[in-house]
């Protein structure tokens, strides 16, 4: 399985802004960081902050930060979140649909892909290491 771009840009602005919890960040900062598209985070970070993910505050002094504490964010359920309606191989157009076991083991499949990502938090993918987080994107700013 692959995660869509959404879900990649959704991580990086999460780890990002994990590792800067001492202020608030700004889109083009995040985007500058990564070296990717200022518009494309502004998607990203507009959905997660209509999820409770970040606070996005407006104005001349405003910027991103964390909704919540990062041992509190999920992974599983961020990227559940962020990829949406999964179908693996396209059972749902295909013409054996209704007659072909496949979709039951793919099924189980991806459950246990979730299940494995829903034991982390966002602390946890930070590691104890979060500082060597924060030189690597420094380098960048």
């Amino acid at each position: 399985m692959r995660l869509t771009r959404f879900s990649d840009y959704a991580v990086r602005v999460m780890l990002y802004l994990a590792t800067h919890t001492d202020r608030l960040c700004s889109i083009g900062e995040v985007a500058k960081a990564y070296d990717i598209s200022q518009n494309h985070l502004m998607k990203v970070v507009s959905d997660l902050a209509a999820h409770g993910y970040v606070q996005a505050l407006r104005g001349r002094n405003g910027g991103l930060r964390l909704a919540r504490p990062v041992g509190e964010i999920n992974v599983g359920r961020l990227i559940r979140h962020t990829e949406g309606e999964i179908d693996l191989v396209g059972c749902g157009t295909c013409k054996l649909a209704g007659a072909c076991q496949l979709p039951g083991p793919l099924d189980l499949a991806l459950d246990a892909f979730f299940a494995v990502l829903e034991r982390y938090t966002l602390a946890d993918v930070m590691g104890p290491q979060g500082e060597k987080l924060l030189e690597r994107l420094s380098i960048h700013e």
